[in-house]
C-alpha cells in the first residue's frame, strides 16, 4: 500500500447516470483514490489519465488509439488461492524518494516501523498505552516482532522457555561494527516495551563500555537499571555482580514468602505473578530481561563473573529473569558452562565465517550484505530465519509524513479527509506545494551530526513516561555526590532545650550518629553510615592515604555530634597535623579548642594535658560520689545530681588529624595520647585520629580504636579489611572507603544546607556552626587553659599550698596549671639549661627568693656566682655567705666551701643513728648558685672542680648546686665533670629555649625554640612535664 495517511479509496461506476456536474475525480486525478467504471461513462476519463479495459469471450484486451491489444485469459480464483496469492505479494511495499523515485522493494531492504509490526494503532506520540498493554494469554506474552522475514511476514522473538512455546529464556547475539547491533538491541528492547507493562516486564541494560546503546530507555518505567561506563571503572562490574546476585535471592526469598498469608512457598515466578494478577497481596514480580551489550569486553575485565551468568542461566527459567548477551565478537571459550543455556542466537553481519559459524552453526551471518539491521534468528536445531530489523533511532515523523531514505525533505500529501456531500460543486483539494528547504549555512562537522528532532525511540518512551509503576531499582547509582548531613539527620529544627538538633531523632544525646552512606548493592539498598562511640568502641580511627578525606570526614563527625548532643553533653577538642581545616570547627560551641599544632605547638600540649587531668579529676570524683560507671555518671548529670559547677565536662572527644606527624613532632604527646585511649573510656574520654596508614599505629593505641573507617588507602595492600577490595576503593574520590563488612561507603559534608559540592564545604560549614550558635543559650564547652606566657611571681604563690614546707616553688605545669616546686631534700642540685634572653636569671632569683622564703640564715647560706653581675643587689643580709663575680674570688670561696664539706663528713666514729638523723655536724645548707655556667668555665679550668666529689654526698654534707648555661656548647659541657655529674645523678633539670642540633640534654629531650621563661622540667618524682616559670621583678 502506498505510504498515505489513510486507507485507499475505490470507487465503482455500475450503470449510474453521472452528470457534467457530478464529477468524481479531476482529470488529474486524486492521490489514494482509484476509480472502476463498467457502465462506460468515462471512457474519454479512462482514456486520457487511465486504462481501458476490454473483457470478450474469454479474453482480456486494453484498448487504445490502434484498437485492442489482447493479453490475459480471466481466471477464476478459489478463496484459498486467492489467499495464497495475497500473501505472496504482500511484501511489497511502494515508496518514494525525494526525487519520486522507486526504492528497492524487498522485504529485507526496507525499514519497516516498530508500530505497524507490532500491530498498534495510531500514531508514536499518541498511541493508546493501555491498549497496547493490554493482557495477552500465555502464548503472546514476552514475544514481539522485531522485524520483517524474506517474504515481508513478522519475525517474532519469544524469550520465553520452551516449555511455555518460547525460544528463551536467554540468547546471545553476534553482529560487527557497523551490522546494526545496537540499533536492533534498542529495537527489541523497545518493542518489550510498547507490548507489556511495567508490571509484566523490567529491565536490566547494560553497556560495558558505555556507549549510547541504551541512550533515552532509561525514563521508561520498565528500566530497572541502565549501567554503563563500566570499561572506565572496572570496579563496578563487581558491584553489577552484587546487585544481580541480590536480585536472585530476593526473587527467590519473594517465592518462599509470598503474602505470608494464603500464598507462599511458589515453584516459580510464573506461579507468583499469576495471584498477583489474581489480586494476592504481595508486590509483583515481573519478568527481568537482563540485556549485556559488549559481554565479551566485561569477561575479559572480569572473568570470574562468568559465574553469575551461569548462575542466571541455570535459575532465570523459574525466576524469570532472562539473559541476552551481545558482543562484536564471540570467543566460545569465554562462555565455559552459559553457552548450553542459550537458547535462542542471533547473528548479525559477522566479521567472518568463522564467527557467523560459532555463533548460528552456519557461514551465512558473513555472507550478509552490509546493511544495518540484517540478520539471522536461529531458535532451534532446524530453524534459522532471516530478517531485517525495524529502525526506531530515525526522526520521528507523524502519521501520514513519511521521509524517503537517504533524504530530510519531506513529502506531503494532500489531505484526504472525509468531507460532508453537498449537491453543489466543491473544489477538490490539491496537493500543496512541498517547501522549499531553507538554505542553511554550512557547519562543522559535529554540528551536521547532531540531531535535533526527537527519534522514534524517544517519542515512544516519552508516551510510556507515567503510564506504570516504576520498575523495582536493581542498580542503584553509585556513590558520586556526598550527602549534607540535614539529609542524614532530617528534620533540623531549633528547640529550647538541645538547640539545632534532629527532632525526634533516636540517636539524640546516645553517641551514635550517621556519617555518610553504606552501599549495599546485594540488598539493592543503601544504609546510614555510623559512628558508634556509645560502647566499647567508644574510640575511633579514619585511616586513609593523601586527599582521601579524612580530614573532612573527621569535621563530619564533629558537625554530627554538635547536631545531635547539646554543648553540656559533649565537648570537643582538635589537635591539627593535616591541612588545618580543623581549626574551622572551633567556634562550636561543643569546641573547647583546636590547635593547629605546628603554629600551636604549646595549645597541642595543652588541649592532651586537659584531657588526662580530666580523667584524674574524675577518677577521684567517681570515688567520693561512689559513681561506678560513665552510664550512671552521664544520668546523675541529666538529672542534675552533678552539677557543671561540679563537673563541667560531659563526653569529652579528642581529635587529633595527622598522627603520624604528631608521633614525629611531638614525641611526648603519643604515650600520653595512648594513656588517654587506654583509661579514656571508663570515664567519658574519647580519642579519635587520622592518618594514611595503618602500619603508623602502634598496637597499644590501635587495639583501643575499636570505630574505624578505612577510607582509600595510599597503598591498597596494606588495608586491614582486605586487599583485595579496597584496591577496588575508586581513587580520586575523596570520602570513599570501605566498612568492616567490605561494603564501600561515601563519608558525607560537614554542612547543613543540602549542597553536595565539596568545593564550597567552607561556607557550609560557617553557615552550619553560625546556625547551631544562634540556637543554643547555654553553657559552651569548657575552654582550654592556656600555660600564660607571662604572670608575676605573687599569683603563683597565690596557687602555693606548701608554704609551711622547704619546697621552692618556680613555676606552673601545662598538664594541670598547678605549681611546680623543687625539693631540695630530695633532690639536692639542680640545674637549667637556656639560651639568652629565654629565664636563666630570672629562675635564679625565684630558687633565691624560695630559699629565704623557706629558710632562715641559720638554716641555709647562699653563695652566689654572678659573672655577668645580673644579680647584683637582690639578695643582700646575713643569709647571702659570697658573692663571686670573677674566676679568682669564685677559686677562694670553693676552696672554703670544699674545707667545709670535708669537715662535714661522717668520720669512723660516728654511730647509726647519727648517719640516720645526719646529726654528726650542725649548721646551715650551703646553696650554690651559679649564673651563666658557661662563663665560669673556661679552658684554663673549672673552678668548682673542688666540690665535684662531693656532689653525690650533697645530703650528707647540707651541699646544694644550682647552676643555669645556656644551651649553645651544652652536649659538649655535658662531659664537664661538675654538670656531667649532676646529669650522671639524675639531678631535676628544666631544658628552655634552645637548638635542636645539641642533641639529646636532658633525658631523652632536645631543645627546641619556646618563649621566655618556658621549658621542660625533667625529674625522678614528676616525669617530663612542660612548665612557666614566673616571673619576678629584679627590684
Amino acid at each position: 500500500a502506498p505510504y498515505t495517511d489513510g486507507p485507499h479509496i475505490v470507487i465503482i461506476v455500475d450503470d449510474a447516470d453521472i452528470s457534467r456536474e457530478e464529477r468524481i475525480v479531476i482529470d488529474e486525478g486524486l492521490a489514494g483514490v482509484t476509480v472502476l467504471d463498467i457502465s462506460g461513462q468515462l471512457n474519454r476519463l479512462a482514456a486520457r489519465r487511465g486504462l481501458r479495459l476490454e473483457v470478450k469471450e474469454g479474453q482480456l484486451g486494453a484498448r487504445n488509439a490502434g484498437g485492442v491489444e489482447w493479453f490475459g485469459t480471466p481466471d477464476s480464483l478459489s478463496l484459498a488461492e486467492a489467499e495464497a496469492i495475497a500473501r505472496r505479494i504482500s511484501p511489497y511495499r511502494i515508496g518514494t524518494t525525494a526525487q519520486g523515485e522507486e526504492e528497492e522493494d524487498h522485504p529485507l531492504m526496507s525499514n519497516p516501523g516498530l508500530l505497524e509490526l507490532l500491530g498498534i494503532p495510531g500514531d508514536a506520540m499518541t498511541f493508546d498505552v493501555q491498549q497496547a498493554w493490554r493482557p495477552r494469554p500465555i502464548r503472546d506474552r514476552y514475544r514481539v516482532p522485531f522485524g520483517v522475514g524474506e517474504h515481508g511476514q513478522p519475525v517474532y522473538l519469544d524469550i520465553k522457555e520452551a516449555a511455555a512455546e518460547g525460544m528463551g529464556p536467554h540468547g546471545l547475539c553476534i553482529g560487527a561494527t557497523g551490522s546494526g547491533k545496537s540499533e536492533f538491541l534498542r529495537t527489541i528492547v523497545l518493542a518489550m516495551m510498547c507490548t507489556h507493562s511495567s508490571t509484566q516486564l523490567n529491565f536490566v541494560l547494560v553497556d560495558f563500555k558505555g556507549g549510547a546503546t541504551f541512550l533515552g530507555l532509561e525514563a521508561a518505567p520498565h528500566v530497572s537499571a541502565v549501567i554503563t561506563n563500566l570499561a572506565d571503572e572496572v570496579v563496578l562490574v563487581d558491584r553489577m555482580k552484587d546487585a544481580l546476585a541480590g536480585e536472585m535471592n530476593r526473587r527467590q526469598e519473594a517465592l518462599k514468602r509470598g503474602d505470608g498469608k494464603n500464598y507462599k512457598n511458589f515453584k516459580n515466578a510464573w506461579e507468583y505473578q499469576k495471584a498477583w494478577e489474581n489480586g494476592a497481596e504481595m508486590d509483583p514480580m515481573p519478568a527481568l530481561f537482563i540485556v549485556v551489550d559488549e559481554f565479551s569486553e566485561l569477561l575479559s575485565a572480569k572473568p570470574d563473573f562468568i559465574d553469575l551468568f551461569v548462575a542466571i542461566g541455570r535459575l532465570g527459567r523459574s525466576l524469570q529473569m532472562h539473559l541476552l548477551l551481545a558482543s562484536q565478537r564471540l570467543e566460545e571459550g569465554k562462555l565455559r558452562g552459559l553457552d548450553s543455556h542459550l537458547s535462542y542466537r542471533i547473528g548479525l553481519k559477522t566479521f567472518s565465517a568463522a564467527e557467523s559459524r560459532a555463533a548460528i552453526g552456519v557461514p551465512d551471518a558473513f555472507e550478509l550484505p552490509n546493511v544495518p539491521g540484517g540478520g539471522y534468528l536461529k531458535y532451534d536445531t532446524n530453524t534459522l530465519e532471516r530478517f531485517k530489523a525495524a529502525y526506531v533511532s530515525g526522526p520521528y515523523r507523524p502519521a501520514g509524513i513519511k521521509t524517503a531514505p537517504g533524504s530530510k525533505q519531506n513529502v506531503v500529501r494532500a489531505d484526504k479527509r472525509p468531507r460532508l456531500f453537498v449537491p453543489d460543486y466543491v473544489e477538490p483539494p490539491k496537493e500543496p506545494e512541498p517547501e522549499p528547504e531553507p538554505e542553511v549555512e554550512e557547519k562543522k562537522k559535529d554540528d551536521e551530526e547532531s540531531v535535533d528532532e526527537p527519534t522514534e525511540l524517544e517519542v515512544i518512551v516519552n508516551r510510556l513516561i507515567g503510564q506504570g509503576p516504576p520498575a523495582h531499582e536493581v542498580w542503584l547509582p553509585p556513590l558520586n555526590e556526598p550527602n549534607s548531613l540535614d539529609t542524614l539527620l532530617p528534620n533540623l529544627n531549633p528547640t529550647e532545650d538541645r538547640g539545632l538538633s534532629p527532632v525526634g531523632f533516636f540517636g539524640n544525646g546516645k553517641l551514635q550518629v550517621p556519617i555518610g552512606i553504606i552501599d549495599r548493592p546485594y540488598e539493592q539498598r543503601r544504609d546510614p553510615l555510623w559512628a558508634d562511640f556509645s560502647g566499647g568502641a567508644g574510640h575511633g580511627a579514619v585511616v586513609g592515604g593523601p586527599q582521601s578525606g579524612k580530614s573532612m570526614m573527621l569535621r563530619t563527625i564533629m558537625m554530627a555530634l554538635a547536631l545531635t548532643h547539646t554543648p553540656e553533653e559533649v565537648q570537643m577538642y582538635a589537635v591539627d597535623l593535616g591541612g588545618g581545616t580543623l581549626a574551622s570547627m572551633e567556634a562550636l560551641p561543643h569546641c573547647g579548642g583546636v590547635a593547629v599544632a605546628r603554629r600551636e605547638p604549646d595549645k597541642a600540649r595543652r588541649i592532651v594535658a586537659e584531657m588526662s587531668t580530666l580523667i584524674t579529676e574524675r577518677e577521684a570524683r567517681f570515688g567520693e560520689l561512689g559513681v561506678d560507671s560513665m552510664a550512671e555518671f552521664r544520668n546523675l548529670k541529666r538529672q542534675g545530681k552533678i552539677t557543671p559547677e561540679q563537673d563541667p565536662f560531659g563526653d569529652a572527644f579528642l581529635f587529633v588529624d595527622g598522627w603520624k606527624a604528631l608521633r614525629d613532632e611531638f614525641e611526648e604527646l603519643e604515650p600520653q595520647i595512648t594513656r588517654l585511649a587506654q583509661q579514656g573510656l571508663a570515664f567519658g574520654v574519647h580519642v579519635v585520629i587520622a592518618n594514611n596508614r595503618w602500619a603508623d599505629i602502634r598496637p597499644a593505641i590501635k587495639d583501643m580504636l575499636g570505630t574505624r573507617f578505612e577510607l582509600r588507602l595510599g597503598d591498597p595492600s596494606e588495608s586491614d579489611i582486605d586487599r583485595r577490595v579496597a584496591a577496588n576503593v575508586p581513587q580520586g574520590r575523596p570520602g570513599r572507603g570501605l566498612t568492616h563488612d567490605k561494603l564501600h561507603f561515601l563519608s558525607g559534608l560537614p554542612r547543613i544546607d543540602g549542597s553536595s559540592d565539596p568545593e564550597t564545604v567552607g561556607d557550609g560549614v560557617a553557615d552550619a556552626i553560625a546556625r547551631i550558635d544562634a540556637a543554643w543559650k547555654g553553657r559552651h564547652a569548657p575552654a582550654v587553659r592556656m600555660l600564660p606566657s607571662k604572670f608575676d611571681y605573687s599569683e603563683l604563690l597565690a596557687q602555693d599550698q606548701h608554704r609551711d614546707s622547704k619546697l621552692i616553688p618556680i613555676g606552673l605545669n601545662e598538664d594541670e596549671l598547678a605549681p611546680v616546686y623543687l625539693d631540695f631534700d630530695a633532690d639536692p642540685h639542680f640545674y637549667a639549661l637556656m639560651d639568652g634572653e629565654s629565664g636563666k636569671t630570672n629562675l635564679l632569683r625565684q630558687i633565691i627568693r624560695g630559699i629565704q622564703d623557706r629558710y632562715t640564715p641559720k638554716e641555709a647560706l647562699v653563695i652566689l656566682v654572678d659573672f655577668r653581675r645580673t644579680l647584683l643587689g637582690f639578695m643582700e643580709g646575713e643569709q647571702l655567705l659570697a658573692y663571686a663575680v670573677s674566676a679568682n674570688q669564685l677559686t677562694d670561696v670553693i676552696k672554703q666551701a670544699a674545707g667545709s664539706m670535708t669537715k662535714r663528713l661522717p668520720g669512723p666514729d660516728v654511730t647509726q643513728e647519727q648517719l640516720k638523723n645526719r646529726s654528726w655536724w650542725k649548721g646551715p645548707e650551703l646553696f650554690l648558685i651559679v649564673d651563666d655556667y658557661d662563663l665560669v668555665v673556661t679552658q684554663s679550668g673549672n673552678p668548682l672542680q673542688p666540690i665535684a666529689p662531693f656532689l653525690p654526698q650533697a645530703k650528707d654534707v647540707g651541699l646544694h648546686l644550682v647552676i643555669t648555661r645556656r644551651v649553645g656548647g651544652a652536649s659538649r659541657a655535658m662531659f664537664d665533670p661538675v654538670l656531667g655529674k649532676l646529669k650522671e645523678l639524675s639531678m631535676p633539670g628544666l631544658l628552655g629555649n634552645g637548638s635542636r642540633d645539641e642533641g639529646q640534654l636532658i633525658g631523652n629531650l632536645r631543645a627546641q625554640a619556646m618563649p621566655p621563661g618556658r621549658g621542660f622540667f625533667v625529674s625522678r618524682k614528676t616525669g617530663k612535664q612542660l612548665i612557666q616559670v614566673s616571673w619576678i621583678d629584679p627590684e
